[in-house]
């Protein structure tokens, strides 16, 4: 059975896109998820929608529980998981506003509990990570994105920092020779996790700015951020709301 969790970044969360919605709160052993679970059906396929910052955007990236937030949608059996989330560019070719599917993720968080394997007194648990995000699932939301004209990059790593400052020009040069095209606080504890609990993940990211290396700009401001993100977080809806049923269609 195709049952989709979708975790929303900032405002990509919007329980309106389900029909016949109900809203469940639930608990993990490791703890609440970030926020209630909306529960309801797109063009009929089941789906679940989590905030991953919360209804009020109130928890910091360093808060967010990603273990109970990957957790509380494995409990809910969903079979696969459609992430979304603003990021800075560090590429001249990915434009604010364009969309990147992520492919790769360059983790430097370093206060984030990302692993379900705290201890391995019932066997060791080393989990594969050199394709972090599903490509069938990538390759449905590229063509999709294609088909509605959206500006769309077909890959892209993605570095995740811990925030929630920005970076430095030093640090932002830096991601850029180690290959980094994109920029965010979130994708990459939260995509180690999902493959931990084998559910296939995928990651629709959204370039708001060109972070601070770009030496014609002004660094980036989070009030910039916010403006670009309200004139395309539309499109991504547009791009979930169509992407969805095609999930379904390809597992019968």
């Amino acid at each position: 059975m195709t049952k989709i969790g979708i975790i929303g970044g900032s405002g990509l969360d919007d329980p309106g896109i389900l029909k016949d919605a109900t809203e469940l709160t639930v608990t993990t052993p490791y703890g609440s998820p970030t926020s209630p679970l909306t529960i309801g059906r797109l063009d009929g396929v089941e789906t679940v929608i989590l905030a991953r910052h919360g209804r009020q955007h109130q928890y910091s990236p360093t808060e967010v529980n990603s273990r109970a937030n990957i957790q509380a949608l494995k409990d809910q059996s969903v079979s696969h998981i459609i992430a979304t989330t603003a990021c800075g560019s560090l590429r001249e070719e990915i434009d604010r506003g364009h969309f990147v599917i992520l492919d790769q993720f360059i983790d430097f968080t370093r206060h984030r509990l990302t692993t379900f394997h705290d201890s391995f007194a019932d066997g060791a648990g080393h989990t594969a990570m050199a394709e972090p995000f599903d490509p069938d699932l990538r390759r449905i939301l590229f063509q999709t994105a294609r088909e509605l004209k959206l500006p769309v990059h077909e890959n892209g790593t993605v570095v995740t920092i811990e925030g929630p400052r920005f970076s430095t020009k030093a640090e932002s040069r830096m991601f850029r020779l180690w290959g980094a095209d994109v920029i965010n606080m979130s994708i990459a504890p939260e995509a180690a996790l999902a493959n931990e609990a084998g559910i296939p993940y995928a990651a629709i990211a959204m370039s708001t700015d060109y972070d601070c290396w770009k030496e014609d700009e002004a660094p980036v401001s989070w009030d910039e951020i916010l403006t670009v993100f309200n004139e395309n977080a539309d499109k991504v809806r547009k791009l979930l709301i169509q992407t969805i049923p095609r999930i379904q269609g390809e597992r019968r």
